[in-house]
């Protein structure tokens, strides 16, 4: 007999943590990235320290901190989590769309990279943008 594990799945744990992740900072709660990145965690972006304390401080005055956000999809798999998502600054009516990509070790964000494009007028992207 075999027997049978409640563990979840790591790309389901995965997922789980950057939607949990996500919602608390679309809510204003930047901190709760203190309690999901490693110590050690490593930034990507250009411009943007790497680091747990000094990216929590850098995101506390960016843009991301003051802007509405809507989660489109997220992408799983045991190592890496892909958030799609629109971002509106205030004073920016279209906004911009986002990817972040984000490695996982050891049940915590390890590593960071992100894509941005601003939301073109709607008659240059017939399709929409998500």
């Amino acid at each position: 007999m075999t027997e049978k594990t409640t563990e979840m799945p790591c790309a389901e744990a995965n997922r789980r943590l950057l939607e949990h992740t996500f919602t608390e900072v679309a809510k204003g709660n930047i901190d709760i990235f203190r309690t999901v990145l490693r110590e050690d965690f490593i930034e990507h972006s250009p411009g943007n320290p790497s680091g747990r304390d000094a990216f929590v401080e850098f995101i506390a005055k960016a843009p991301l901190a003051s802007s509405k956000l809507e989660l489109k999809r997220v992408i799983a798999d045991e190592e890496h989590v892909v958030v799609h998502y629109h971002m509106v600054p205030p004073g920016n009516e279209r906004g911009i769309a986002v990817v972040d990509i984000c490695r996982i070790e050891d049940g915590l964000i390890a590593e960071h990279w992100d894509v941005l494009q601003p939301v073109p007028h709607p008659d240059e992207t017939p399709n929409g943008m998500f």
